[in-house]
């Protein structure tokens, strides 16, 4: 090796696999080597690849920082240089990652290059403690858990208070996603970086830090654009996704009915759609250039052809779900039954209340975005009346354009309700963003002067004066969904709204009539 590079010139490298073979060899120029995909000998869950670098530095350059950001990036089992002196072998150096938490790498020599066996001589020793400290300080990872495990990234230039509330939703959303928290990074930069959100040398910190703790992906607060999706991954083989993905993902999994399912392929498919590129499996095989240029963006376009075309019917089956539900709406104004929707921040508790006030059994659990298909139920009043209430998919701040579109077919029969209960977690710190959230989707849906009921859920939660004092402040009203004595305030309000008239006993007498209700119920 070091005879061809010093005739040629340039610095070469060799990637060596455990069993002895060589499965690169590696020609550069005068100041370094450019390591190629290794996408033959994946990382995976595993703390090293199983490959070791040796390569030549030409002027007997001790090992730099770019070769130990190479060694932590890639997870090399070493990386061994030989340090040349007028074109002859002067000595030898060993770096590996550090088997301490103290260290991340650990540097060896430089030896004399004479004495290269006695010196390495129990390298595969050595890689296997390495290895096996590596595995310790991950915490004992079980092999048998499949979860995600991931690092949550926030880089943003506002203010500090709003970017840990985004976080702490951000980890919420994960938990919801089945994936496992191992840590939370807060970037605040002078000015985003347009191509990596933060700067080069914080994301490889990052990455590092990343796969030290046995993460297998990346979370980004903020929506990345294709081109920096495309840029964040190439520095790194963890999987890298945004807020818009992990909401798209919930959604995903969350979906049982034939509406719910559609919306959320076509908001899947128009997110990807500008994303999808030339990397991949696929593509991976074909030369670029002269000569390799014509199948590599055929088999492109091929793709993108096929996603407009999904989008297309996918677009067309939604007009004829959205018909069908025209139909069903029409039935009910002829029978003039009231409807009411009940709107608000996912997780605010919609579904136990829609449980609670009709007796059913709507799918309910403490995570967001637990319910998404909408579901109809008739309520009956102690006065034997009568109206149909409905449970809605919960809202989020930034939702995605994309999915607020799809859903925007299901989210029309609001427009329909004669009154919506807008249910707030009045036990979450941060509910009073989270009513503005509402406000402001419902701004952009069209439904601002639609009769709303402002609704506190969850006062068991709280001190019963700071309830009361949050009702007096927002004009609203408090129920613990989980406690239908407390329904008489709600249902007192309702039968206000839609039956005004009618209306002339007081809320001692209501709640007598409730309660006697409940008894028949």
């Amino acid at each position: 090796m070091a005879e061809c590079s010093a005739s040629i010139g340039r610095q070469i490298g060799v990637l060596v696999d455990r069993g002895g073979n060589v499965s690169h060899v590696i020609v550069g120029d005068a100041k370094g080597i450019f390591i190629p995909e290794l996408s033959d000998y994946p990382l995976g869950r595993r703390v090293l690849r199983g490959l070791r670098l040796i390569h030549t530095h030409l002027k007997d350059e001790k090992v730099s920082q770019d070769d130990i950001t190479d060694l932590s990036l890639l997870r090399l089992d070493a990386l061994i240089t030989i340090m040349m002196k007028d074109g002859q072998p002067r000595s030898i150096s060993m770096a590996h990652l550090g088997a301490s938490d103290s260290k991340n790498y650990e540097l060896l020599g430089p030896y004399p290059f004479h004495t290269i066996d006695s010196v390495f001589g129990g390298f595969d020793a050595l890689v296997s403690m390495v290895e096996e400290a590596l595995r310790a300080r991950r915490g004992g990872i079980d092999v048998s858990d499949t979860r995600e495990r991931a690092i949550l990234v926030s880089v943003s230039t506002g203010p500090r208070h709003e970017q840990e509330d985004s976080m702490e939703e951000l980890k919420e959303l994960a938990r919801s996603s089945n994936v496992v928290v191992l840590d939370t990074v807060l970037q605040r930069p002078k000015q985003i970086n347009p191509k990596y959100l933060m700067g080069e040398g914080k994301l490889k910190e990052l990455i590092i830090n990343a796969m030290n703790k046995g993460a297998t992906l990346l979370i980004f607060d903020q929506d990345l654009n294709p081109s920096q999706m495309k840029a964040i991954s190439d520095v790194t083989e963890l999987k890298v996704i945004d807020r818009t993905q992990l909401i798209l993902d919930i959604f995903a999994r969350r979906a049982h009915s034939r509406d719910g399912k559609v919306q959320v392929e076509l908001a899947q498919l128009k997110y990807r759609l500008p994303r999808l590129t030339g990397k991949g499996t696929a593509m991976s095989r074909l030369m670029g250039g002269i000569g390799g240029r014509g199948p590599g963006e055929m088999k492109l376009e091929v793709d993108r052809r096929r996603v407009r075309e999904r989008i297309a019917m996918l677009e067309r089956e939604l007009k004829v779900l959205s018909r069908a539900r025209q139909q069903r709406k029409q039935r009910r104004v002829k029978k003039g039954i009231p409807i009411i929707s009940i709107i608000g921040y996912t997780n605010a508790g919609k579904s136990t209340l829609l449980n609670n006030l009709t007796n059913s059994n709507t799918f309910v659990e403490d995570k967001m975005f637990a319910t998404l298909d909408t579901t109809s139920r008739r309520l009956r009043f102690p006065r034997e009346r009568e109206v149909i209430i409905t449970d809605t998919v919960g809202f989020i701040r930034d939702l995605p354009r994309d999915l607020l579109a799809a859903f925007k077919a299901t989210l029309e029969e609001l427009e329909d309700a004669d009154l919506l209960i807008h249910l707030v977690d009045i036990s979450n710190p941060r509910f009073e963003q989270h009513m503005r959230s509402v406000d402001k989707i419902l701004s952009e849906l069209g439904l601002s002067n639609k009769p709303t009921l402002l609704v506190f859920n969850k006062e068991d939660l709280i001190d019963s004066e700071e309830a009361e004092a949050i009702c007096e402040r927002y004009n609203g009203i408090s129920i613990s969904a989980l406690k239908p004595n407390t329904f008489y305030r709600l249902l007192d309000a309702i039968e206000r709204v839609l039956w005004p008239v009618d209306r002339a006993v007081d809320e001692r007498e209501y709640r007598e009539a409730y309660t006697v209700y409940q008894q028949g119920h």
